[in-house]
């Protein structure tokens, strides 16, 4: 309810009131307002304006000297009008407080307030406007950093997970389109040999002028970016560009502004990322901040994928040597006539084949196949007068013979590229039921790579030719192994060697 003080001055706002007592309500009302700057209104049912006083201009739709006698809704562009009215009529009914956020365009910029209602007697509403600008700039300004740091996320996951320089590069791309608002953008990787730009990868153009094309660093904005280490930014391409950005079908894609950053990690520049849009842009501090951890990955998944394929190309090119000297000992082996290079070459085959039976990993029948070619180096420090021997041997001679497993691990174990490849020149030996040698390891205690071997071994061994001996058969062979089932081999792997050779007519297959 209004004084009579109110009345006898309704429509003249609270700043014209008589300045009684300095303790009075609109002297209370008048320092609140000179602390905060809200715009206060009393409103009949109706929604005019009997009581006001403005604290911030820029909340006003009208001018201060045409708000006397208004209705609250003239004050506000039409829109927001309506949604006081409403929330008028809502009060009113249910004489709760009301809510109202709204927004104005102020001066080409976008500005918040938040209108409260509160109802007072008779029917009357007290609505108190409050900008609330800084509020919604830092809500909207966490939401994006929140959304910020998920791509970031994102992108270290793709990092992470391969090594493929394509698949970080294409999250990156994404993730910079979706999170600056541009409309395209493409990574160039400096050729370290050519010292070129040379195109890697483009998300959002129309055309393709741009790829297969390169830029030679220190020509062009992307080169210049990389010469400088710092970022070159084009506010208008059609009327500044190089040569490469006005051919005909690049001027198809119709950009306007241009960005290039240089990825620079651990102080080397690996390429340059270039941002196109198709509009005026004057982007602010958090957009280039962030933009800047965006170029900061992709470095950084440049750089991964660089060294990973320097890994690969140096661990291959090991592979490779470690496997000629493989072959180099299989050789000599072959050559001082200790070993056979058609039965090394078969026992390979069928124990690849048999572990293939057995569902062994692709990475575990390599070594396998490394063990098997290797499977009797120990040889090489027997002499050969026993090895070629064609009466049986004295127990002296089968006690040097049975040395060669325990020769074997003591010339390979020093090499560590080779320790997973030990099993089978180490324990081929060894049987099912513990009689073997050189440990005497039983059933699964035996490593599977020479459980399998042992069974192709003795097969080869049994249809092939020896000084003290004429070759078996192949189902008197078959048969010998079957009989060994649960004494010397592993019943499983028999079983399952029978069946494959069940199809093999040759010997030599």
């Amino acid at each position: 309810m209004t004084t009579d003080i109110e009345q006898n001055i309704e429509g003249e706002g609270f700043s014209a009131l008589k300045k009684a007592e300095p303790w009075d309500a609109f002297s209370q009302l008048d320092a609140i307002f000179s602390v905060y700057p809200d715009n206060y209104f009393q409103l009949d049912p109706g929604g005019k304006i009997l009581d006001y006083r403005i604290g911030n201009l820029a909340a006003l739709y009208l001018p201060p000297e045409k708000i006397p006698g208004s209705l609250i809704q003239d004050i506000f562009p039409a829109e927001v009008g309506e949604k006081i009215l409403e929330a008028i009529r809502q009060v009113l009914q249910n004489r709760k407080v009301g809510v109202v956020d709204y927004r104005i365009q102020i001066s080409d910029k976008e500005r918040y307030f938040e209108a409260r209602l509160v109802p007072l007697a008779e029917s009357q509403i007290v609505v108190i406007i409050r900008e609330v600008t800084e509020r919604e700039d830092a809500t909207a300004r966490i939401q994006r950093q929140v959304k910020q740091l998920s791509a970031l996320h994102t992108i270290d996951s793709a990092i992470s997970a391969s090594f493929d320089i394509r698949i970080p590069l294409s999250v990156i791309l994404q993730q910079t389109i979706s999170q600056l608002g541009v409309d395209a953008v493409n990574v160039r990787l400096l050729n370290p040999l050519t010292h070129m730009l040379e195109f890697a990868a483009g998300q959002g153009f129309r055309t393709n002028s741009l790829q297969n094309t390169s830029i030679m660093v220190g020509q062009g904005f992307a080169g210049e970016a990389v010469l400088k280490r710092r970022i070159i930014r084009v506010a208008d391409l059609k009327r500044r560009s190089p040569e490469l950005l006005q051919s005909p079908s690049f001027l198809e894609e119709g950009f306007t502004s241009y960005f290039a950053v240089p990825l620079i990690a651990r102080g080397d520049v690996k390429g340059v990322l270039e941002i196109y849009q198709r509009s005026p842009m004057n982007p602010g501090e958090d957009w280039l901040e962030f933009l800047n951890m965006l170029a900061s990955q992709a470095a950084v998944a440049i750089e991964s994928a660089i060294l990973f394929q320097n890994f690969q190309r140096t661990n291959t090119e090991l592979t490779l040597a470690y496997d000629a000297v493989i072959e180099s000992w299989s050789q000599a082996l072959e050559l001082s006539g200790r070993e056979s290079k058609k039965h090394t070459f078969r026992v390979v085959n069928l124990a690849t084949e048999l572990a293939g039976h057995m569902g062994v990993e692709e990475k575990e029948i390599l070594q396998l196949q490394r063990g098997a070619k290797l499977h009797d180096i120990g040889k090489i420090c027997i002499p050969e007068t026993i090895l070629k021997k064609a009466e049986p041997l004295t127990d002296e001679e089968w006690k040097v013979v049975r040395q060669h497993p325990l020769l074997a691990y003591q010339l390979l174990s020093p090499i560590k590229y080779l320790a997973s490849a030990l099993d089978i020149p180490h324990y081929h030996h060894e049987k099912w039921d513990g009689s073997g040698y050189p440990d005497g390891l039983k059933s699964e205690q035996i490593p599977v790579a020479a459980r399998i071997f042992s069974v192709v071994h003795a097969y080869d061994s049994l249809t092939t030719s020896h000084p003290y001996r004429t070759a078996w058969s192949k189902e008197q062979a078959l048969e010998h192994i079957k009989d060994q089932v649960g004494k010397q081999f592993d019943p499983v792997i028999v079983k399952v060697f029978l069946k494959m050779m069940e199809t093999k007519s040759d010997p030599d297959q």
